[in-house]
C-alpha cells in the first residue's frame, strides 16, 4: 500500500460503494472504492497484500487506506465489474473486446483464474483452431441474404494479435493473422478508420503503429495464401483428369452434338472444371464477397459450386442450370476441395510464422483444444 494519497483524484461513478473499505487508485488518477474481502477472496495477490500490516499513521482517503496500481482505469473498471456481477456475453460482438482484454490482463495479473478462463474461451470461440469452428464464426458474421460484416461481430484482428502478444497466447493468433491477411495491401498499411464502430478500441494500423516484424508475417502469410490457390488452380482444374468411373468419358471434343442444346460435344465433366476455373479467376480471394485473399473461403465457393443450380445454360431464354458433370468426377473433385481446404486451414500457421515462433499453447485453456 502507498503512504502518498494522489494530490487530485477523479472518483468511479460506478465503483464508489459507501460502505466500501478500501480504495484502489489506477494510472491516471481513478479512485474505485471497493471491499477487501471482494478482492482477497478471488485473488490471492490481493489477499497477501491485505494481509500486510500497515502503520498506525497511514493516510487514508475518504477514510480508506489506499492501494496504488499501475493499472489502466478502464480495464480496471471491467475487471471489478467481473468480480462484483459476473462476465456474460450473449453472442458474438465486437463491443465486448475491451472487457474480455481488460479482465484478461488483469485477471491474469493478480490470479483470479475462473475470469482469467472465461477471456480465453470466448477469445478461443471468436477466433479458433480448427477449420469447422472457423466455418461456425464465417456463418455468424454472414446475414441470410449473404452480407459479410465480420467487424459487427469481431474485434479487429490487429486488436487481437497485440493482446496474444501482450499476454502470450500463441493459440489465437494464427486466425488472427489471417484474418488480418485478407485486407488489401493498402488498408493494412494505410490504416482503418471506419471498420469497427462497435468496438471503442480502433487500432491504428500506419507504419507507426505496427512493428517491421508484424507487417512481415502479414504479408507473408497473405502471399502465401494467393500461392496456394494458384498451385491448387494449376493442379485440380487447369489440367484435371476425369476419373476413371466418368459416365461422359467417351464424350470428346468435337464429337457428337448434344440433343438439349445443339452444341458441339464437348465433355461435360471437362467444361465444368473449366467452368469453375473461370469462376475462381473472377473472385479469386473471395472479392466479391468482401473478402480479400481469402483461400479457405475461396475453396468453400468452389465446393459449393458442385450443387448449385443458379447457373445460366447460355441459352437466349436464360434458363438456369446446374453443372453438368458426372456424379463420378463431382465426388473426386468434391473430395479433393474439402481435402485442400483443410491443408490450408492446417497450413496457416506456418504462413505466418507463427508456428515455431510462439509458444505452444497446447491444453493452455482448460477444457479448450487447440489443434494447430
Amino acid at each position: 500500500m502507498n503512504f502518498s494519497p494522489p494530490l487530485q483524484l477523479i472518483k468511479s461513478t460506478q465503483f464508489w460503494f459507501s460502505d466500501g473499505n478500501v480504495i484502489l487508485v489506477s494510472k491516471p488518477h481513478m479512485g474505485f472504492k471497493v471491499h477487501r474481502g471482494q478482492l482477497a477472496r478471488h485473488s490471492d495477490v490481493f489477499s497477501t497484500l491485505f494481509d500486510i500490516p500497515q502503520p498506525p499513521d497511514q493516510p487514508l482517503i475518504d477514510g480508506c487506506p489506499f492501494v496504488e496500481l499501475h493499472d489502466n482505469p478502464l480495464d480496471l473498471a471491467h475487471f471489478l465489474k467481473a468480480l462484483y456481477d459476473g462476465i456474460y456475453f450473449s453472442g458474438p460482438k465486437a463491443g465486448d473486446f475491451p472487457a474480455v482484454a481488460g479482465v484478461l490482463r488483469l485477471s491474469t495479473k493478480y490470479f483470479v483464474e475462473h475470469l482469467r478462463q472465461q477471456c480465453l474461451q470466448r477469445l478461443h470461440h471468436d477466433w479458433p483452431a480448427t477449420l469447422v469452428e472457423w466455418d461456425r464464426r464465417e456463418d455468424a458474421a454472414t446475414t441470410a441474404n449473404g452480407q459479410y460484416s465480420p467487424r459487427v461481430y469481431y474485434p479487429h484482428p490487429i486488436l487481437v494479435i497485440q493482446l496474444a502478444m501482450e499476454l502470450d497466447i500463441p493459440s489465437i493468433a494464427p486466425a488472427a493473422f489471417y484474418d488480418l491477411a485478407r485486407y488489401g495491401p493498402t488498408k493494412i498499411l494505410a490504416g482503418i478508420n471506419a471498420l469497427q464502430p462497435a468496438c471503442d478500441q480502433e487500432p491504428q494500423l500506419g507504419i507507426s503503429s505496427r512493428t517491421q516484424e508484424l507487417l512481415v508475417r502479414t504479408f507473408c502469410g497473405r502471399e502465401s495464401g494467393q500461392r496456394y490457390i494458384a498451385d491448387f488452380l494449376a493442379r485440380e482444374l487447369e489440367d484435371r483428369p476425369l476419373s476413371r468411373a466418368c459416365a461422359n468419358r467417351d464424350v470428346t471434343l468435337g464429337a457428337v452434338s448434344h440433343a438439349d442444346s445443339g452444341r458441339l460435344g464437348i465433355n461435360d465433366c471437362y467444361e465444368s472444371f473449366y467452368y469453375i476455373l473461370l469462376n475462381i479467376l473472377r473472385a479469386i480471394g473471395g472479392i466479391a464477397s468482401g473478402r480479400d485473399a481469402d483461400p479457405v473461403f475461396t475453396l468453400k465457393q468452389t465446393k459449393e459450386m458442385l450443387s448449385r443450380t443458379d447457373f445460366s445454360d447460355g441459352s437466349e431464354d436464360g434458363k438456369m442450370c446446374g453443372l453438368r458433370m458426372c456424379g463420378a468426377c463431382r465426388e473426386e473433385f468434391e473430395k479433393c476441395v474439402g481435402r485442400a481446404r483443410e491443408k490450408a486451414w492446417q497450413s496457416i500457421p506456418g504462413w505466418f510464422d507463427v508456428s515455431e515462433t510462439w509458444r505452444s499453447a497446447r491444453g493452455s485453456v482448460e477444457g479448450t483444444a487447440v489443434p494447430w
